[in-house]
């Protein structure tokens, strides 16, 4: 199967923090990967904008050494790099000054009637500052947009207050804000396994599904990060927006369609109908020395140069929905660093059967899955009973209806960030937040986070290379059930 490659209208793409390791790690290489497939028109630019001093020709060789250490050499085809560095254009702005901006006045000007897109891929401290200034000297086209990355605040009067900045400049349907979950093929698949498909949807509730289970997890520390993770922590940083979309996404009722705001209307709503957090149903974490797949690593305290820290670096928590679907149902959510392996997926695990009239001989009936996995080996897996093969009577075995993507599309697809820039491009609005989105999350952590600041709950400590405090296993346990391990069902 081929995928259809449409061209974007002509655009400028402005890049803030056009140096920095967003830009370098996902920005180019993204933007390259859709030129390769002539989906960029020709004379479209990429300005990158910073507080660096630079010359065109060193910005070129900058995002040069950045789309050979990030995209494969059998994916970079003869001459598109050439053609990719030839639209890109440098100007050295200051974020908090007026220094360098009339440069980036003068280079857009004439060019009104481009879509224009300013991607702030730069602290959120500046956010308010570029956006006043993108506003103060008339850069806001017909047609311009905002780019704006995570984290959207640090809690809801924070979020409010940078959404109140951002909207005295750009209208609301020019804030794309950025989940880059939301971009992972796999991830819109669920939509489409549950929206354009009748085998899931009248099973989709509460009479039919006994859990969801969603796992970020990540063999990683902080890395280099420290500096911004002790200030978020793990609920900040994950649960508050990307698992929490992910919950959206699974929990959501059908929309009447799937453009913009029909589908956040339907998040929203998910988001508002969380019960709070119950304190005993939520587990912090911190991780000590331990041991990797590549040998000892440090605690977090070690590893950050911190001398103490209340930073959680684990959660896992039960969310609990109160509507007609999914009243009873509880959500587990986890997440991590410095765990046993990298793996984000989505398990929905289906009720037992209510009556068995198969022999005790014939072994246990495990209940149903849907495993949707993010990362690694993106791909869906549906695990069902079968019958074993063979003579010598009824034996049953649990196996996985398994379509890993790898192997069903050998084509290679679109990252999250391709996805994402596209979409931006064309000013489709489905695969980001919405503000309302945002401040609802807030809404529902901020309890939480309000408890902990008063010193209640202070993070337990784990072993680097297991799966968090004890309390996690315990967390799920006492109700029955025990967190999925891929492989089993």
């Amino acid at each position: 199967m081929t995928s259809r490659i449409i061209p974007v209208d002509l655009f400028d793409l402005v890049v803030f923090g056009a140096t920095g390791d967003l830009a370098t790690r996902k920005l180019y290489p993204a933007l390259f990967h859709r030129d390769a497939q002539n989906q960029l028109p020709l004379e479209s630019r990429i300005i990158g904008a910073s507080r660096r001093a630079m010359a065109d020709d060193e910005f070129r060789a900058f995002a040069s050494r950045a789309i050979t250490d990030h995209v494969p050499e059998a994916e970079r085809p003869a001459g598109c790099l050439d053609r990719f560095l030839a639209r890109l254009t440098y100007v050295q702005v200051d974020a908090v000054s007026e220094d360098g901006w009339p440069g980036l006045s003068a280079l857009l000007r004439g060019a009104e009637e481009r879509v224009r897109v300013f991607y702030l891929a730069v602290g959120p401290d500046l956010f308010g500052p570029i956006a006043q200034r993108i506003g103060a000297h008339g850069l806001v086209s017909a047609r311009a947009r905002v780019v704006l990355e995570k984290p959207i605040g640090r809690d809801g009067a924070s979020a409010h207050a940078l959404n109140e900045e951002i909207g005295k400049v750009f209208p609301e349907p020019a804030i794309f804000r950025i989940d880059h979950y939301l971009g992972k093929e796999t991830v819109q698949n669920l939509m489409a396994l549950r929206f354009a498909n009748i085998l899931f949807e009248p099973l989709w509730n509460a009479a039919h599904i006994d859990n969801v289970q969603i796992t970020v997890a990540e063999t990683l520390g902080v890395e280099g990060r420290a500096g911004y993770y002790d200030k978020a922590g793990a609920l900040r940083d994950m649960v508050q927006n990307h698992l929490l979309q992910l919950l959206c996404l699974v929990a959501m009722e059908p929309p009447v369609s799937v453009e913009g705001d029909a589908v956040r209307d339907e998040k929203l709503k998910v988001l508002k109908s969380l019960k709070p957090i119950a304190a005993d149903a939520i587990v912090r974490g911190q991780y000590r020395a331990g041991a990797s797949a590549e040998g000892p690593v440090p605690g977090y305290l070690e590893e950050t140069g911190l001398k103490d820290s209340t930073t959680e670096t684990f959660l896992a928590l039960k969310a609990e929905i109160g509507n007609w679907r999914w009243n009873g149902v509880p959500f587990y959510l986890r997440t991590g660093k410095r765990l046993p392996e990298r793996v984000s997926e989505i398990v929905v695990e289906f009720r037992a059967i209510p009556y068995s009239g198969f022999r005790p001989s014939a072994g246990e009936i495990r209940q149903n899955q849907l495993v949707v996995r993010l990362q690694p080996d993106e791909g869906v897996k549906l695990w069902i009973m079968i019958k074993d093969p063979g003579p010598g009577g009824m034996r049953l075995q649990n196996v996985a209806l398994d379509m890993t993507f790898a192997e069903a599309f050998r084509e290679r697809y679109a990252d999250a960030y391709e996805r994402l820039l596209v979409e931006v491009l064309r000013g489709h609005q489905t695969l980001f937040m919405r503000r309302d989105e945002v401040e609802a999350a807030w809404a529902w952590i901020d309890p939480v986070l309000d408890r902990w600041a008063s010193g209640m709950d202070p993070p337990r400590p784990y072993t680097a290379g297991t799966w968090g405090p004890a309390a996690a296993v315990a967390l799920i346990e006492r109700d029955g059930r025990t967190w999925h391990e891929d492989g089993e069902a």
